[in-house]
C-alpha cells in the first residue's frame, strides 16, 4: 500500500487488500494505545457529524509503524465516506493532484503518506483545494495560457509524516487538526499481541505476548511481524503454541535481541563504537559504512535507538552512549 495510488476511492467501510487485512483496527475502540489522541479524534469526529460537515484536514506525524493509516481509514469509516490513497513521492506534477481531487466525492478522505515529500508545484495545487475547494487549472502555453478555476469536492486531507519538520508552513498551517503519535508502551503491544494473535488462531502464553511486546520497539507493525514469524517457528519446530521458551528461542533465531534490537541496530552501534570511537560521526558516513540510505537510517533506525538512550545526535554527529557499550558487552573506553 505505501507509496501506491488508487484509481478508485475504497467505499466506506472498506479496507485495503494487504497482507493479513484483518489485523488493522476498524475502530477507534479497537483501536489499542494512543489514548489522548484518540479521545481528542472522537470529539473531532463527532463535532463534524452533528454540524454535518466534512471532517477537517488532519496531519498525523510519527516513526513509521505507529497506526497512522490505520487511523485514517478508522476516522474515513466513522465519517462515513470514501477514500482514496497515495504518498508523496509519485505526486510528480501538479495535474497528478489536480486529476486525484477532482475525481473525489463530497467528503471524501484523500490520503497522503509521506507528505512531506511533496514538491513544490503539487503543494501549490493543494493550498486553495484545502482552503476553497477549488483547483487552478492552466490552460495552453506560453503567453497564450489562461487559467480557470475549477470548484472541487469539500474533502478532508489527511497526511502522514514522520518528519513535520520538513513540511512547509504554508501547507503545515493549513491543518485543522495536528498531532504526533508517540511509541507504544510494552503493556499496550501486550494487548495488540494477543489481540491479533486471536484473529490468527494462534495459541499464545502471557508470558509468550510479554517477550513479543518487550522486543517490538515500541511499534505494532513490528509486533504483528515478529508474531507472524515466531507463528511460523512454533508451527514447524514446536507444538503451535507461543510460550515464553519459544518465543525466546524463535527471536534469538530471527537476530532479534531483549532490547528489540537487529543485526542492522548493532552494527550500526558497533560502527560507531568501534570504527569511530564512540563518535561522534557524521550521519553521511554511517550510511554509506550501512549501505542503507540516509533517510532509512535517519527514519527507520534512529528513531527508537534515541528513544532507547543508545545513542544522542549532536551538532558534530552521533555518539554512542554508555547503554550502547554495556548493550553490546563492550568496555567503556578510559579517556584522558
Amino acid at each position: 500500500m505505501r507509496g501506491e495510488g488508487r484509481e478508485r476511492p475504497l467505499d466506506p467501510g472498506e479496507f485495503p487488500e494487504d497482507d493479513e487485512p484483518t489485523l488493522r483496527p476498524r475502530t477507534l475502540d479497537e483501536f489499542i494505545g494512543q489514548d489522548e489522541l484518540k479521545e481528542n479524534l472522537r470529539i473531532f469526529v463527532e463535532a463534524a457529524r452533528r454540524r454535518n460537515e466534512p471532517l477537517d484536514h488532519v496531519l498525523l506525524a510519527g516513526p513509521p509503524g505507529l497506526g497512522k493509516t490505520s487511523l485514517c481509514y478508522i476516522l474515513a469509516r466513522e465519517m462515513g465516506v470514501g477514500i482514496r490513497i497515495t504518498s508523496g513521492p509519485t505526486l510528480e506534477r501538479a495535474g497528478d493532484i489536480a486529476a486525484i481531487i477532482t475525481n473525489l466525492e463530497e467528503g471524501d478522505f484523500l490520503f497522503i503518506d509521506e507528505i512531506h515529500r511533496l514538491n513544490r508545484a503539487v503543494e501549490e495545487v493543494l493550498y486553495p483545494a484545502m482552503e476553497e475547494f477549488a483547483v487552478d487549472i492552466v490552460l495552453g502555453q506560453g503567453p497564450s495560457a489562461r487559467t480557470i478555476r475549477m470548484d472541487v469536492p469539500r474533502f478532508t486531507l489527511v497526511g502522514a509524516t514522520t518528519r513535520t519538520g520538513l513540511i512547509t508552513s504554508p501547507l503545515r498551517d493549513r491543518f485543522g487538526f495536528s498531532s504526533r503519535l508517540d511509541y507504544y508502551s510494552p503493556e499496550d503491544l501486550e494487548k495488540i499481541v494477543l489481540r491479533n494473535a486471536r484473529i490468527l488462531g494462534v495459541p499464545i502464553t502471557g508470558e509468550g505476548a510479554r517477550q513479543l511486546a518487550r522486543r517490538s520497539r515500541g511499534t505494532p507493525r513490528v509486533a504483528n511481524r515478529l508474531l507472524k514469524r515466531v507463528r511460523d517457528y512454533a508451527e514447524v519446530v514446536g507444538d503451535g503454541r507461543i510460550d515464553e521458551k519459544t518465543a525466546r528461542d524463535a527471536l534469538a533465531m530471527q537476530g532479534v535481541d531483549d532490547l528489540g534490537l537487529d543485526r542492522i541496530d548493532r552494527e550500526y552501534l558497533r560502527l560507531i563504537i568501534e570504527k569511530f570511537d564512540g563518535g561522534p560521526v557524521g550521519l553521511g558516513t554511517l550510511a554509506v559504512a550501512l549501505g542503507e540510505a540516509r533517510d532509512t537510517v535517519e527514519d527507520v533506525y534512529e528513531p527508537y535507538l534515541l528513544q532507547s538512550g543508545l545513542i544522542q545526535r549532536t551538532s558534530r554527529g552521533r555518539i554512542a552512549t554508555r547503554r550502547a557499550y554495556e548493550h553490546l558487552g563492550i568496555p567503556l573506553p578510559h579517556r584522558s
